[in-house]
């Protein structure tokens, strides 16, 4: 057999070092590409599993931000850092618990900036009644106009609970009126018709809630229904006052909230159907009372949602199972109220 040239093996081996040197290159190439990629997940799954705040741009840890009473619920984590209208807990309270028999969850917060003033279980996931009804209004406002006409289906008419009472059957009522039946006497019945309306199906709209709670990083928050008669439509303080914030920025919802009292065409006899608000500041003249809702079933006990305004200041409250929403609602407010005077 004879033997390779000098020159043969000299070629072998510069070939070889050029194929070692062109892996090489492949090499740096593909980790100068997948390195960033890497470092990206792995920033991201370092923030959702320190879900350090509740509010934007803070990584402060769940154990700062610290609850008056027990401990939320350890499978409750709030909005990730950069979410938009979440609240921030990362500050102390700014007054003492002033309850004997305080509300199991509560919430007192600067609608316009989302600085918590008090707290109380924050982050504790519990039934909220007729608060889901905020997610149905805003999915509402989202999917149609205030014009739009919604068929009145026999679907809407078998409801429990409170309710509008009168939806005609085969008939068209507007979007806007059945807004008002949903947001002020808190009818069940408009909460199947709108639900219908925009999904088509309940357990379509109920999927649609859930998305739309996951897009705003609401983690405590979960629906079952459009209306809350069940226990399965669940939330707590912080994730409540920010979807009160994003309810308060759309006008068709604000301007309805706010009213004590209304009238509205309805397709019945007389074209009119006369509404009043559940909402216990309102009904009582509380001084700058523009919202929100309430809720009550025997699971989620009597909570309530109330906004004021007063000069450059708006704060919110937030009451889950309260003993007396009306008057832990005003003592909190005026509290609160308080800490701005000069």
């Amino acid at each position: 057999m004879t033997s390779p040239s000098p020159l043969q093996g000299g070629s072998r081996r510069r070939e070889y070092r050029r194929r070692r040197a062109q892996r090489r290159r492949r090499v740096r190439t593909l980790l100068a590409i997948l390195l960033p990629v890497v470092g990206v997940v792995a920033a991201w799954f370092l923030l959702a599993d320190n879900g350090g705040t509740v509010g934007t741009g803070s990584n402060t840890p769940p154990a700062a931000a610290s609850t008056v009473g027990k401990a939320h619920s350890p499978a409750a984590t709030p909005a990730p850092p950069g979410t938009p209208f979440a609240v921030a807990l990362e500050r102390p309270d700014a007054f003492p618990s002033p309850f004997k028999h305080p509300p199991r969850a509560a919430l007192v917060f600067d609608v316009h900036t989302g600085r918590v003033l008090w707290r109380r279980n924050p982050l504790e996931s519990m039934p909220i009644a007729s608060l889901t009804k905020l997610m149905t209004a805003l999915l509402a406002v989202e999917h149609t106009t205030a014009n739009e006409p919604v068929l009145i289906t026999p679907d809407a008419l078998h409801y429990s609970g409170s309710g509008v009472g009168l939806l005609p059957r085969g008939k068209h009522v507007s979007v806007n009126a059945l807004m008002y039946g949903l947001l002020l006497p808190s009818g069940n019945d408009a909460a199947i018709a709108l639900a219908d309306k925009v999904a088509h199906t309940q357990p379509q709209f109920v999927a649609m809630m859930n998305a739309k709670a996951r897009s705003l990083g609401l983690r405590c928050t979960h629906f079952a229904s459009p209306h809350g008669l069940e226990p399965g439509n669940r939330s707590c303080p912080a994730d409540l006052a920010a979807l009160a914030r994003i309810d308060l920025h759309h006008a068709r919802i604000a301007s309805i909230v706010r009213r004590a009292h209304a009238i509205v065409r309805f397709p019945i006899k007389g074209g009119k159907l006369y509404l009043n608000n559940t909402n216990p500041l309102l009904r009582m003249g509380y001084p700058g009372t523009i919202g929100l809702k309430t809720g009550d079933t025997d699971e989620a006990g009597h909570c309530l949602i109330a906004v004021v305004r007063r000069g450059p200041l708006t704060l919110g409250v937030v009451l889950l199972h309260s003993p007396n929403t009306q008057q832990q609602a005003r003592t909190l407010l005026n509290r609160a109220f308080r800490l701005d005077r000069p």
